[in-house]
């Protein structure tokens, strides 16, 4: 199976430029892998808004109730400033597929940045929210895979990154071909995904690309494309992910030994506990549709909704409460 090259916005800090405020640079093993099969658009919006390397670190601070972006050794406001470059750029910024942001930093992270009642030295943060460059990405592309560096240490919430990211590069190339012979042959290949992601939004997709009124292309793809970003928003229940992997083995069934079907029902078992990841009964599969060229389930991105070098179950054991 072939892959798209998804787009992706990269916190600068994360391994591309010494440009933390005390002028490091924070190499990430999972940012540094994924390297090899996404384009990297860095950026550091501290830097670009004219904050030096190294500098005196920001925070936010709740002024009157309003979080403002401060600098507290010298007292320089620069929210004004964050604001107009983070709509700025992403007013400009070329389609993209997904973002990986530095987390807890005050422009860039998407929750658990404190938020200071004060700039002394000492002051309390009871509060936490998201960085103003990660709050904008947010408004901005609600629809996208957006994680901080930190979450994709949890094998849940990386797998469902890395399936949103490749799915939606896979349909960007839908919408350039203009074309619904392009959207069937997308809607065809993605149909276990969609049916293990959201059956419900998997039939609305259905009746989108039947077209009864012969609506031109554009359109189509325009309103599939809505309810493509909202069957893929939650990463997909266990049990309806268990329900399509039974019905692959169903393919199967006459040519698995007995010792084969009960090793996969107890992979698939750990999975419904949460002792597994994904990626692990789905790799079993891909095995078996080469095995034995199983031609209609290798086109289904469910078994390989991204390359096989980018699975691991190697996992943080933090946020299991998320899945």
């Amino acid at each position: 199976m072939t892959f798209p090259t998804p787009r992706v916005v990269v916190s600068k800090c994360l391994g591309f430029e010494a440009c933390r405020y005390n002028g490091a640079t924070i190499p990430d093993p999972f940012v540094e892998q994924l390297k090899q099969y996404v384009t990297y658009l860095p950026v550091c919006p501290e830097v670009e808004i004219g904050l030096g390397v190294p500098r005196d670190p920001i925070r936010i601070v709740l002024v009157k109730g309003q979080p403002r972006l401060l600098q507290p050794s010298t007292g320089i406001d620069v929210t004004e400033r964050m604001l107009a470059f983070a709509n700025q750029y992403l007013g400009e910024l070329d389609e993209v597929d997904g973002f990986v942001l530095k987390g807890r930093s005050p422009s860039c992270g998407i929750k658990d940045v404190k938020h200071y009642h004060g700039t002394e030295k000492g002051a309390s943060a009871t509060q936490k929210g998201a960085g103003f460059f990660g709050q904008a990405v947010m408004e901005h592309y609600p629809h996208l895979p957006i994680e901080e560096e930190g979450r994709l240490t949890h094998f849940v919430i990386r797998e469902h990154f890395l399936t949103r990211l490749f799915a939606l590069a896979r349909f960007r190339a839908v919408k350039a071909a203009r074309s619904m012979g392009a959207l069937v042959q997308f809607h065809s290949e993605n149909k276990l995904l969609l049916m293990a992601y959201n059956e419900s939004q998997l039939r609305l997709l259905g009746r989108i690309v039947a077209n009864p009124r012969k609506e031109p292309p554009e359109a189509v793809i325009q309103a599939y494309e809505q309810h493509l970003w909202q069957a893929l928003a939650r990463a997909p229940r266990r049990n309806t992910a268990i329900n399509v992997l039974m019905h692959a083995m169903g393919y199967f069934s006459r040519s698995l030994s007995a010792e084969e079907k009960a090793y996969f029902l107890e992979t698939l078992d750990k999975y419904r506990q949460g002792r597994a990841p994904l990626s692990v009964p789905l790799s079993l599969v891909g095995y078996w549709i080469v095995r034995f060229k199983e031609l209609y389930l290798a086109q289904q991105t469910f078994f390989a909704p991204y390359p096989a070098e980018l699975v691991t179950i190697s996992d943080s054991g933090k946020g299991r409460d998320l899945r």
